[in-house]
Order: C-alpha cells, then structure tokens, then sequence
C-alpha cells in the first residue's frame, strides 16, 4: 500500500509561512528526493497557486542555483491533483478536483505505485489529518521563531497522538522530524 506523505515547513514557534524559512541547496535536494519517491502530489489551491506561479519556469532562470533547478524540473514533471471548488482550470500537468472524498483516497493509496505527497497548506493538511487519510507527518523544523502568522491545524476536532519514526538534521539547523499515527489515539 502506498503512503499518503504530509510535509510541510514550519517555524520552531509554530507558524508556516514559506517567506521566513530556510530554502537551501541542502533542503532542495530532500525536496526532490521527496518528490521522486512519489507518483502525484495533492494540493489544495492557495499553495497550489504559490507553487504554480513560480516552479513551471524557474528552469530557465539562469540565476538559480543546480538544486533548485533540479527540484523544479522533478516538481514540474510531477503529476497533481488540486482540490479546488473555485478554479475553472489548470496547467502544470494538473487534475482539479472539487472536494476531498476520503474514499477516493483511500482507493489511490491501494494503488500499485509510488507514494502520494500532500503539499503545504493548513486547510487541506486539517482536512486530510481529520479525515485520518496521512500516513506519514514530515515536519520540517526551521530555527526561526517569527511570532506572528498561520499556525498549521489550528481547528482540530480530536487529539492525534504521532510516532516519532525518524529525524534529519541538516547544516542549517533545520531538523526533519518524521511521524507515524498511532493506532489507537488517546483521548
């Protein structure tokens, strides 16, 4: 069965905000390790949107860095679904879908195949995670406190008790900690 990944940066004081953090040839470089262990990666529209304004012609910037173009061009060949009740259409070798349907999922991850990646944003990781379709949380702790911003799940219904599986440690001080749900969550 395929795993259903969830990976998204955050500050040490909780906040996600893709300006404040640490975006290094070291961190691209797992990004796209990433993304080649997957076979589509799920988005909803706001970091959808940020991604899509960006990566699909950052290759032919010729003031970015290898890593970042080698993360660009595997992003960019990446297959994806957006899940989006407003967009009429999208490029980018993107499928819009209106609403998440947790049998749908549950139905992709029995596929034979790769992983499947949930990228950044709070309200479809707060969907996802209440839905209990991730199988694996990577956050990815930045050594920044900023103060201020969105907090990822700040909606939870119920408590979600993780396993810790593993851990990176990157030169920038950027640690990668890597979870599992528990079976049977606490009450």
């Amino acid at each position: 069965m395929r795993k259903l990944i969830f990976s998204i940066n955050m500050t040490l004081d909780g906040y996600i905000d893709h300006t404040a953090v640490i975006a290094d040839d070291e961190l691209h470089e797992r990004a796209s390790e990433l993304l080649r262990g997957a076979d589509i990666v799920l988005y909803g529209r706001i970091a959808y949107e940020l991604m899509a304004e960006y990566w699909p012609t950052a290759p032919s910037d010729p003031s970015i860095t290898p890593s970042m173009r080698e993360f660009a061009n595997t992003i960019n060949n990446a297959q994806k679904i957006v899940y989006s009740k407003t967009m009429k259409t999208a490029s980018w070798n993107t499928k819009i879908v209106r609403e998440v349907n947790p049998d749908e999922i549950r139905a992709m991850k029995l596929l034979p195949g790769k992983d499947i990646l949930l990228g950044p944003g709070a309200s479809i990781a707060q969907t996802f995670m209440n839905l209990g379709l991730i199988d694996e949380y990577r956050f990815v702790m930045q050594p920044i406190i900023i103060g201020k911003g969105k907090r990822l799940f700040t909606d939870n219904d119920k408590r979600k008790d993780l396993l810790l599986i593993g851990q990176n440690t990157y030169h920038s001080g950027v640690v990668e900690l890597i979870y599992h749900p528990r079976n049977e969550p606490t009450q």
